[in-house]
């Protein structure tokens, strides 16, 4: 990915190294990748659980497994593709939001880059056993950088461009609050079933990587951003984290009932339509298609 040249965003928080005074520390990568994939499992959300945890006081023995909280240069390289990636996903948002007549303009969200564990303004304390998040509450996008380290190393989605789909699909998530389909489907929490809020989630997710696919879309058409390979690593990560291949690594078979995120076909789909589309509105076919169509 030819990320080096472009402008860095200023909305990036660095608290990387600052420890919250209280609540559980999970270190580990290893420990990170069961929570999730318990989640999807049991379709539970870790985050809960994690944060129940806290408050049971567990988990004081995974201390000394936690990073060394040290601060990390504020100028280190993770850090300036991380601050570039964002600037290039306002840069292309802001445009869009203009020219694809959304009727309103595009929000910038704020990026927090943490270690281990956050404070979020709205959505609770979280372990970066959940992953990057994105949190509605406060218009931020959570991510400890550890996570791209359990991308190449666990999940064997390696690659600078695989990370930059994983920020945006977390921006992805930030349009659907600003458009207002995250509250919609918030909304029918506890008005439908367990399975069929599964499936809006579902929906949810596979739209998020529709829009990070416009996103490349226009980041290459803009900035000729792509080198040979780039598409691959995204679609690659893509398939990785699907909840058929989660559920299959983790216990050898799959719960389509307990999917959350929607199978590793469906992710490279809806990444691809949106890479191939460019049109911010045609994601909203993820709403409009039989569930066995997507």
């Amino acid at each position: 990915m030819r990320w080096k040249g472009h402008r860095q965003s200023d909305n990036v928080e660095d608290r990387r190294g600052r420890s919250p005074k209280q609540g559980l520390a999970i270190g580990g990568s290893g420990l990170a990748i069961i929570i999730i994939i318990a989640g999807l499992l049991f379709g539970f959300n870790p985050q809960k659980l994690l944060q129940f945890l806290n408050q049971a006081g567990v988990g004081q023995a995974q201390q000394q497994n936690v990073r060394k909280q040290t601060k990390p240069d504020a100028n280190d390289e993770s850090m300036q593709f991380v601050k570039t990636v964002l600037a290039l996903t306002e840069d292309v948002w802001s445009e869009e939001f203009r020219l694809q007549g959304m009727n309103q303009r595009y929000i910038q969200p704020e990026l927090v880059t943490f270690t281990d564990a956050v404070n979020t303004g709205g959505c609770g304390r979280a372990s970066s056993a959940v992953g990057p998040f994105y949190c509605p509450a406060d218009n931020k996008i959570y991510i400890d950088f550890a996570f791209y380290d359990t991308l190449e190393r666990q999940l064997n989605a390696g690659g600078d461009f695989a990370q930059a789909y994983v920020l945006a699909h977390e921006v992805g998530h930030h349009i659907q609050n600003l458009v207002g389909t995250s509250g919609k489907v918030s909304a029918q929490r506890g008005r439908i079933s367990k399975d069929e809020y599964n499936r809006l989630s579902v929906r949810l997710e596979l739209q998020a990587d529709f829009l990070a696919g416009v996103w490349a879309y226009h980041a290459q058409k803009r900035f000729r951003i792509l080198e040979g390979g780039d598409l691959e690593e995204a679609i690659n990560a893509a398939s990785q984290i699907g909840d058929d291949k989660l559920q299959m690594q983790s216990q050898g078979y799959t719960i389509p009932e307990r999917y959350t995120h929607g199978t590793s076909a469906q992710r490279q789909r809806w990444f691809k339509n949106g890479f191939q589309s460019g049109r911010i509105r045609d994601g909203d076919a993820v709403f409009k298609l039989n569930y066995s169509q997507l």
